[in-house]
């Protein structure tokens, strides 16, 4: 499938995955320090930031947008690459993994580990976030980002440290998740979700010591999934690469290999 990405670096390749309802830039905190070492290729997901919807009849699952990164990778004749995914990107990341179609994967604080209360939770908390997106003229969201004080209102449950967000970057993750086609019927999708089949590929599962979207406590059941211990990123919220870019940088990189 034809998707918007963002290519840098040279060497091995590295797929970068963004969350439900964001889109590419999400990695960019993060992206040079991996391109230092990798071919990066940070996309899109299908109905999400600038790549087209899925072809009509196609639902929107996890199952769906991971048969859309393969397809992907096929068509730019990537091989077998590393992948990082963060949220809904960790998990496709882990279900890659699963199909043995990927060297590695890296999955930053993944869905899919709740419980259904918790799972109730998440899901409020984004739909309340897509509404005041959607809400927002385009000079609103600019305005929000423009104000320390509600930046920190708007981004507290998805980072640690909304202060260290750049305005235009969270300006333009509001009007990503407002104007996203993709988020609806994918957050509907994710009821009764389960941890993909167990992994072919190694893997690696790190959680935000600070995550107030996907709790903490599912870093528990997801160590239990994958019979190892899950790295904690201290200082970091659910989308911990903004939070600390040079940390996860090192969690990717150590988890990937040199390029």
């Amino acid at each position: 499938m034809d998707l918007a990405f963002e290519r840098r670096g040279t060497g091995a390749p590295l797929i970068l995955i963004h969350g439900i309802g964001h889109h590419w830039q999400a990695w960019l905190p993060v992206i040079d320090r991996l391109a230092a070492a990798h071919t990066v290729i940070a996309v899109d997901l299908p109905g999400f930031g600038r790549s087209p919807e899925l072809p009509p009849g196609i639902p929107y699952t996890a199952e769906s947008l991971a048969d859309a990164i393969e397809s992907f990778c096929a068509l730019l004749g990537v091989r077998e690459p590393a992948v990082a995914g963060n949220s809904l990107g960790g998990y496709l990341a882990l279900e890659l993994a699963a199909r043995g179609v990927v060297r590695s994967a890296v999955a930053l604080s993944p869905v899919g580990f709740w419980s259904r209360p918790e799972f109730g939770y998440a899901r409020a908390v984004l739909r309340a976030l897509r509404a005041t997106a959607r809400a927002l003229p385009p000079e609103g969201a600019a305005c929000l980002a423009g104000s320390s004080a509600l930046r920190g209102l708007s981004a507290g449950l998805l980072v640690a440290h909304p202060s260290r967000l750049e305005p235009t970057a969270l300006a333009a993750a509001v009007q990503a998740l407002g104007a996203a086609p993709g988020f609806e019927e994918t957050l509907v999708s994710f009821d009764g979700m389960m941890p993909p089949a167990p992994p072919k590929s190694p893997i690696t599962i790190a959680w935000g010591e600070h995550d107030r979207l996907l709790v903490r406590r599912q870093a528990i059941r997801a160590a239990r999934w994958s019979g190892q211990r899950v790295k904690l990123l201290k200082g970091c919220g659910h989308i911990p690469m903004s939070d600390d870019p040079e940390l996860v940088a090192r969690v990717v990189l150590e988890a990937v290999g040199p390029g």
